[in-house]
């Protein structure tokens, strides 16, 4: 690496960053992050990094407001600071979930977010799978929409889960989930439910055959969990074994951790793109870290490489995984 990178993290995932750093051998530069009395934040920059090839790494988890607020005034501060390019490394995207107007008079505020990332100063955008793939094109700059469906597959390989089947949780996740099922080269099997309120699901009906089966229920974000553990519970209902949970995102709002300390479910595998405070983990809880994807994937786009390099080697890996 060449004294040109600069990696700076703000509080969102500190953890996360330092792995980075680790695994660049880059250190982070030091920035001062505070919130005067009325609740304005401050950020400054303690390091030159004129002409620099700069990468923020903040998710804008819970809370998405403070995190978001502070992301966008990291990258104006390193715009004004004449840095060279810019690109902000979003793990977890928040908003992502207000893609579209469902309704009349609501905002599309991912749309939104994007803008606003943008004109702060951003050049470019790493993230990890995006609630819904079309928030890419609400950027004019380039994003790489990274998958966590490798390292998943990869761990769920290495459990050595015999008569799995890998399920939806509903209908608008079945791509999402097709795409790991095809990494395990197991069926699919999707739940329809209903969502009478927000944050309030009821399964309707499972389409496909659970019983005998080991199910593996896949999805992007759990939030309060309420989705998870109803499906859990029909699925176990309908016959199925056990019932493995995986997502890439783990906001655990509410008591969504007592919702999925159930029986029904035996264990709980998420990503550490948004950082878990200690009271929001549990016996069944395991956490993979996309630390080395995130720093290959930096590597590679300092270095001017196809970002199709990154995601080429995470499917090999699975493959050799799969077929020894």
């Amino acid at each position: 690496m060449t004294e040109k990178i600069s990696l700076i993290a703000g509080t969102a995932n500190r953890p996360l960053a330092e792995e980075i750093s680790t695994y660049l051998d880059v250190p982070l530069t030091p920035v001062e992050i505070k919130h005067f009395n009325d609740g304005e934040t401050y950020a400054h920059i303690q390091k030159s990094v004129r002409g620099s090839i700069v990468f923020v790494i903040q998710p804008t988890s819970p809370p998405v407001n403070s995190h978001l607020m502070e992301l966008l005034l990291i990258i104006d501060a390193l715009k004004r600071a004449s840095a060279k390019e810019i690109t902000a490394v979003v793990p977890y995207y928040g908003y992502s979930r207000q893609d579209r107007k469902a309704q009349p008079r609501e905002p599309i505020s991912a749309r939104l977010v994007a803008n606003m990332i943008e004109k702060a100063g951003a050049d470019r955008l790493v993230t990890f799978d995006l609630h819904a793939d079309q928030i890419q094109g609400f950027f004019d700059i380039p994003v790489d929409n990274l998958e966590a469906h490798p390292i998943l597959a990869e761990h769920i390989l290495d459990l050595g889960i015999r008569d799995a089947i890998v399920v939806a949780p509903d209908v608008g996740g079945a791509k999402r989930a097709r795409r790991l099922a095809q990494l395990l080269n197991t069926n699919l099997a999707i739940i329809d439910k209903r969502r009478p309120a927000h944050g309030k699901t009821e399964v309707l009906n499972i389409v496909g055959e659970v019983k005998g089966k080991n199910c593996i229920l896949a999805d992007d974000i759990i939030d309060t969990a309420g989705t998870i553990s109803g499906a859990a519970k029909a699925l176990k209902h309908k016959g199925a074994k056990d019932v493995y949970v995986c997502a890439t995102h783990a906001l655990f709002s509410g008591n969504a951790v007592e919702k999925l300390s159930i029986p029904e479910i035996k264990k709980v595998i998420i990503t550490n793109s948004i950082f878990l405070e200690p009271q929001k983990r549990f016996s069944q809880l395991t956490v993979i870290s996309l630390a080395s994807i995130l720093a290959e994937s930096i590597n590679t786009i300092f270095e001017g490489k196809a970002m199709g390099l990154v995601f080429d080697r995470l499917y090999h890996k699975v493959e050799e995984k799969r077929h020894p």
